[in-house]
């Protein structure tokens, strides 16, 4: 019975250090994930700014052109 314990305790320590480095691996490709995830949400959200902006330009200009041209009634 002592033997058994002795054994389990001696392969149980190589296995929990496989365990831990499996799940800090794991971690680290989840924080590697979460950083891709908000750059792409940062470039989502300029190129709504910008988009936005080139529409309210041209909002801008359809109105400047519709003021200057006359309108037959």
């Amino acid at each position: 019975m002592t033997g058994t314990i002795a054994v389990i305790m001696i392969f149980s320590i190589p296995i929990i250090a496989i365990l831990t480095d499996h799940f800090h691996k794991q971690s680290k490709v989840k924080q590697k994930m979460l950083e891709d995830e908000l750059k792409l949400e940062q470039l989502k959200h300029e190129n709504f700014v910008i988009e936005t902006e080139k529409m309210k330009l041209e909002l801008q200009h359809m109105n400047k052109n519709d003021k200057n041209t006359p309108h037959i009634l």
